[in-house]
């Protein structure tokens, strides 16, 4: 098992800065806890999201991939340094999901079939060391741009991950984390079918304690985006009793 693993266990429409800040919930009146995740997507809602958490003062956890942006470069650039450690100062939690946003297709004799987007080469076969090597390449961006490594945990893209896929990331200490069927906020699926308001009606109304929610901190497919929504979302599942935690405060 890896060492290095081994040592640790705006936006469309929105505009935050002039508002008032959302209080946090007392102690001891959380009627359940959620964990909100955040995978990097195009980045294009970055930094609106990273104000509204602020606001809320809710600690998310981001899943980084070295997607490309709205901005022409790719979300681990040195460009963004100051965005993830900004984000590290704040307190949220940090996993890996791959360094080229892949999809893990099948297990195939030894290795797993592994087709890279960013960039498109094509399928290619990964062996255990190669799976880890898509995870610590993340984990060494993210401790140049923050001074400090990922949390022990992982986001397969689409979720989709196969048994030796799964083998391999935990040999070099990292554990898979999806969402929960509610926590599926939805923000990637046709606007003009799934409309903001009826997924924002439809999280608030289904999500329990101890679901993972996942959206993206852009998408590049969605007419409408769902990103200013989330600004509502927090008010409305805060007014439900909920509190919101990072996996790194769930692993315990």
């Amino acid at each position: 098992m890896s060492h290095l693993r081994l040592c640790r266990a705006a936006a469309l429409g929105l505009s935050l800065a002039l508002a008032a800040p959302v209080p946090a919930a007392e102690a001891g009146t959380c009627k359940g806890t959620l964990y909100l995740t955040l995978d990097t997507g195009n980045m294009a809602f970055a930094d609106a999201i990273a104000e509204t958490l602020r606001r809320h003062d809710v600690r998310a956890t981001f899943f980084l991939a070295n997607e490309k942006t709205t901005r022409g470069d790719h979300a681990l650039d040195a460009s963004w340094n100051d965005y993830w450690s900004a984000r590290a100062g704040e307190g949220h939690a940090f996993g890996s999901h791959t360094w080229r946003h892949g999809n893990f297709l099948r297990d195939v004799g030894g290795g797993v079939a592994y087709r890279p987007q960013f960039p498109a080469t094509g399928v290619e076969t990964l062996d255990t060391a190669g799976v880890c090597a898509e995870l610590n390449r993340v984990d060494a961006a993210f401790r140049a741009a923050a001074g400090r490594g990922l949390d022990p945990f992982w986001r397969a893209p689409g979720g989709r991950t196969t048994p030796i896929a799964l083998a391999a990331a935990k040999s070099c200490g990292y554990a898979h984390v999806g969402w929960a069927p509610a926590g599926f906020l939805g923000d990637e699926l046709p606007s003009d079918r799934y409309p903001n308001r009826a997924l924002v009606d439809g999280a608030v109304a289904k999500l329990r304690d101890g679901d993972v929610m996942m959206m993206h901190l852009g998408i590049w497919s969605r007419r409408d985006p769902y990103a200013p929504m989330l600004d509502e979302l927090l008010t409305r599942l805060k007014g439900r009793g909920f509190c919101f935690a990072t996996l790194r405060e769930r692993a315990g």
